[in-house]
């Protein structure tokens, strides 16, 4: 009989990472804690994160055969569930099909959402994950003793408050809505039906000539900053005649920008909005690339390698990228079928470009977006993604 929700607690893992590999999967009714199906499989010679992701698919499969609609799926992995939130990148090729294997499997149901577990909260699927392993290590097979019914999800249960201090800390997402797990497809979607960003980088500074890092440091634009926002208003007025609101970062280079073509589309008011505002470099602003080399080679090293590092005293690209998430969900839950102009700075419109095209962090360095370029890209309610332009800078040239 069909069920509504379950909950999949999943594990693997190997002796000697490579080494003999299994996985375990426990599918539970989440109101009883009942268990209603159990899978494992030794897996022969393997790693931990895959023997992981083989136990999370495993687990999805399960659920799937007794027609669940939702589930939750619990695992002690944090790599995995980081992972499959999207908030983590997938750097490792072997683990590349696997996660697109269970990003398959999440589109079957109305939603799934993970979270991470303590792995004494996951003893069950734990001891079906070694006893897999000790088959592929050739060991007498062990019987996993069979495991009474315990509350997972009962109203006002101990299991519940627990349940609800760990979902606080974890990070979840619903099918459909991340471009990570969105259903692939080669077929062109209607333009009508999407909310377009056109994300405007502002126009050029004389930090911008000098190559001066240029965070939170009010730099107004110079004289060819100014011409430039002229030529690009005019752009976008022939890119998006039709502008359902033009935002910008509070900062006086980009609001300059956005008042220059919101001008041209009839006299739009701006909003600033705070979270399209640029990295903070802490102690490199106003520093040239060379001066930061000279006085913090270390810290520069260690910056360039990590997203999660922060320049001395400044914010991480993770903290940039979190915010501007946020800010992209909100444009496209506020204005469906409409499009939107952002102007922004170089950080938060790379980032916005990677996380739509799915893309790893070496994608940030490899990116060069011009003063007064433009980005166009298209989002669906569903989660898909269409980036139509990117450093759009044919109307400086011909001006």
């Amino acid at each position: 009989m069909a069920v509504r929700a379950v909950v999949v607690e999943a594990d693997g893992g190997s002796r000697g990472n490579p080494g003999p590999a299994g996985y375990g999967a426990v599918v539970r009714d989440p109101a009883s804690g009942e268990v209603l199906l159990e899978r494992s499989e030794a897996i022969g010679v393997s790693t931990n994160n895959v023997a992981e992701y083989r136990g999370l698919i495993a687990g999805l499969e399960a659920a799937a055969e007794l027609g669940a609609a939702e589930v939750e799926a619990r695992m002690d992995s944090k790599l995995v569930v980081e992972q499959m939130c999207g908030r983590w990148q997938i750097k490792h090729p072997g683990l590349r099909p696997l996660a697109a294997q269970a990003a398959a499997l999440v589109n079957r149901f109305e939603s799934v959402r993970f979270s991470w577990i303590p792995r004494e909260r996951n003893r069950h699927a734990d001891a079906l994950a070694n006893a897999a392993m000790d088959a592929a290590a050739g060991k007498p097979p062990k019987r996993v003793a069979a495991e009474p019914p315990r509350e997972v999800a009962a109203a006002d249960s101990a299991a519940r408050a627990q349940a609800r201090e760990v979902a606080a800390r974890a990070v979840t997402r619903t099918a459909g809505t991340d471009p990570a797990t969105t259903k692939p497809s080669w077929e062109p979607r209607p333009s009508f039906t999407a909310t377009r960003l056109v994300l405007v980088r502002h126009g050029e500074t004389e930090w911008t000539v000098q190559h001066r890092y240029a965070g939170r440091a009010d730099v107004p634009l110079s004289d060819q900053g100014r011409a430039q926002a002229r030529a690009t208003a005019a752009r976008v007025a022939e890119l998006a005649p039709s502008v359902a609101a033009v935002l910008s970062s509070p900062l006086s280079r980009c609001t300059a920008t956005a008042e220059a073509i919101a001008e041209a589309l009839g006299g739009i008011p701006v909003r600033r909005q705070d979270d399209w505002i640029e990295c903070d470099f802490g102690d490199w602003d106003g520093k040239t690339f060379a001066e930061v080399r000279d006085q913090w080679p270390g810290e520069l090293d260690a910056w360039l390698a990590s997203t999660r590092i922060a320049p001395p005293g400044g914010e991480s690209f993770t903290a940039v990228a979190a915010r501007v998430d946020r800010a992209v969900a909100a444009l496209r839950e506020a204005y469906p079928g409409e499009t939107v102009v952002v102007v922004s700075h170089v950080s938060p419109i790379k980032l916005a470009l990677r996380d739509a095209l799915v893309a790893g962090d070496a994608f940030l360095h490899r990116l060069y977006l011009d003063a007064a370029g433009i980005s166009v890209l298209d989002m669906w309610p569903d989660g898909g993604v269409a980036v139509r332009s990117v450093n759009d800078t044919a109307h400086l040239a011909a001006r």
